[in-house]
């Protein structure tokens, strides 16, 4: 059938459709008069026919466009389409295209309309029609959101990726840590900013590895409130954060715990605290027997603690209490990778190198907990130095006893008082000063550390024996100060002794860190919830010993 008969067959359809409808669409008790239809109907297949043969250079289909075709948005994203109604013939045949002039376009469908007769024609712009198509949506209660089809299923797994799969749990690990070890040089990546790592190499091959081969197992058992019950406000926030994003993971997490690489111990340092702590005791044993007892359940009940003696197994604690909690299990305290904010070497039980540096969150709001992130440039920060907090733990009476109310540029206080926070804020006093100062309260860590990230502010952290959140892969010097306790009386001194160009990629950096402490209702790649679990990783990766040939 040649091109020409196609296109007459497609416009007497179309003729044909459209006086059908007249007919459908007539008022009640009006007379059709089929004589003068049926010889209307005549004229307009002769004038067609004239105008193909005589004066149209295209094909009748480019003119009479046929109905739209539903097309899937996620395959016309894509690049292929997904028919969903069946075309005529003539519509699947290539057609020729039209050479496009400045007084042409394309429109939805696929023909040719003219730019000036658009313009004449504003109520039949696209931009009016889909306006009255939101309208009419609403008022029938349909959602104004498009119809998107579901993604393909996943793309079949590389060979690389079935080899890494198929090892079990211990060789799998013995490969990743002899991949890090001939980690390829990378110089650059546009995920990561070079300047805030000790080796940008190790941590990008490592972090790839994570995500191809870790497997977590998450023990179910253990009662509420303690376990599986995370706490998700204020400022041991950080905690329930891992707990409830870990649980609803599906990349990491593995039910069967044969193919686990990891073990988590899922319990809340906050609510073993507000479950069994009597107030004013100072006694904190109840609270590390109830942690005893539970991991002699499980070493009881499964086969797999007591294979390593708990090596692989792993908790995460932001509670100042959380390192005491582990003390009266031998095994625990001394084998397992624990995750702590208190992450203090004076006392023995934080050991670096082998346990995870928390960084410790304050989260006012979990439905918003990026509430008020961002801050504002140099220029806007007039205040040198900015401190408000409680009095308590050894540090802060003597930064309060050298600076408070002594120095303009250096804003020291205690509890914020009312006079000056009528004028400016917490919050404003933090984006609107160079550096903040985070002293240790009664244990070393500080939320304040993560607030002067969100503010982009450069933190000055003043906590002896205190070990840095991600302290294994980031170069804290790049983005924070660190001064000694001995040396609080010269923290003037010391922070205008910071050259300008100096203090300004200190600030750029405090920006380009800011995605790597943020907790995200749904996690995305290198946010803090992965820099967590990575840091886990890497500790059970230290563990590993390699023989020497290979």
């Amino acid at each position: 059938m040649s091109g020409t008969d196609d296109d007459m067959k497609n416009v007497l359809q179309l003729i044909s459709t459209t006086l059908m409808r007249v007919v459908r669409r007539r008022r009640p008790g009006y007379r059709i008069n089929w004589r003068k239809l049926f010889f209307i109907a005549a004229i307009m297949t002769t004038a067609v026919t004239l105008l193909q043969t005589c004066t149209l250079p295209n094909p009748l289909a480019i003119w009479f466009p046929l109905p739209s075709v539903k097309v899937s948005s996620y395959k016309a994203l894509n690049g292929s389409g997904q028919v969903n109604e069946a075309l005529p013939l003539a519509s699947t045949e290539q057609i020729s295209p039209l050479p496009i002039s400045h007084n042409t376009t394309l429109n939805s469908t696929g023909s040719r309309q003219s730019v000036r007769g658009l313009e004449k024609n504003p109520k039949d712009s696209p931009m009016r029609n889909s306006r009255r198509r939101r309208k009419k949506n609403v008022r029938k209660g349909k959602s104004d959101e498009p119809e998107v089809a579901p993604p393909p299923p996943r793309a079949d797994p590389s060979p690389w990726q079935r080899y890494v799969w198929s090892l079990p749990p211990d060789k799998a690990l013995v490969y990743a840590k002899k991949e890090i070890n001939r980690a390829p040089i990378v110089t650059e990546d546009p995920d990561l900013y070079v300047p805030l790592f000790r080796n940008l190499s190790i941590f990008k091959r490592s972090y790839e590895l994570m995500e191809n081969i870790l497997k977590v197992y998450i023990y179910p058992d253990g009662k509420r409130p303690i376990f599986h019950n995370p706490h998700l406000r204020g400022i041991y926030a950080s905690e329930g954060w891992f707990m409830k994003l870990i649980e609803e993971n599906r990349q990491f997490v593995t039910r069967d715990p044969k193919k686990a690489h990891l073990f988590y111990l899922p319990y809340s340092s906050r609510q073993l605290e507000l479950a069994l702590y009597v107030p004013d005791s100072h006694n904190l044993r109840p609270l590390s027997k109830y942690l005893r007892d539970y991991v002699n359940m499980i070493a009881a009940k499964y086969p797999f603690w007591n294979r390593n003696r708990g090596s692989d197994h792993f908790l995460v604690a932001c509670h100042d209490w959380g390192p005491y909690t582990v003390t009266e299990h031998k095994e625990l305290r001394r084998n397992t990778i624990k995750a702590l904010c208190n992450a203090d070497l004076s006392e023995g039980i934080f050991v670096a190198g082998k346990d995870v540096s928390l960084p410790e969150t304050t989260i006012r709001n979990p439905r918003k907990p990026l509430r008020y992130v961002g801050g504002k440039r140099v220029s806007q920060r007039p205040i040198l130095a900015f401190f408000a907090g409680n009095m308590h733990g050894r540090v802060r009476p003597i930064l309060l006893k050298h600076w408070g109310d002594k120095d303009e540029d250096m804003r020291i206080y205690g509890p914020l008082p009312l006079s000056v926070s009528r004028k400016m804020s917490y919050v404003e006093h933090m984006k609107s000063s160079k550096f903040c100062i985070c002293p240790m309260g009664f244990e070393v860590n500080s939320p304040r550390i993560v607030e002067a990230f969100y503010y982009e502010c450069v933190p000055v952290i003043i906590a002896d024996n205190f070990v840095p959140p991600f302290n294994e892969v980031l170069d804290w010097s790049a983005f924070s100060v660190i001064v000694a306790e001995k040396d609080i009386a010269n923290l003037k001194e010391i922070l205008l002794a910071i050259p300008l160009r100096r203090y300004l990629s200190m600030q750029i950096n405090v920006k380009m860190l800011q995605k790597h402490f943020l907790w995200n209702p749904r996690p995305i790649r290198y946010d803090l919830f992965h820099m967590v679990l990575h840091s886990i990783w890497f500790s059970r990766l230290n563990q590993i010993e390699l023989s020497q040939d290979s």
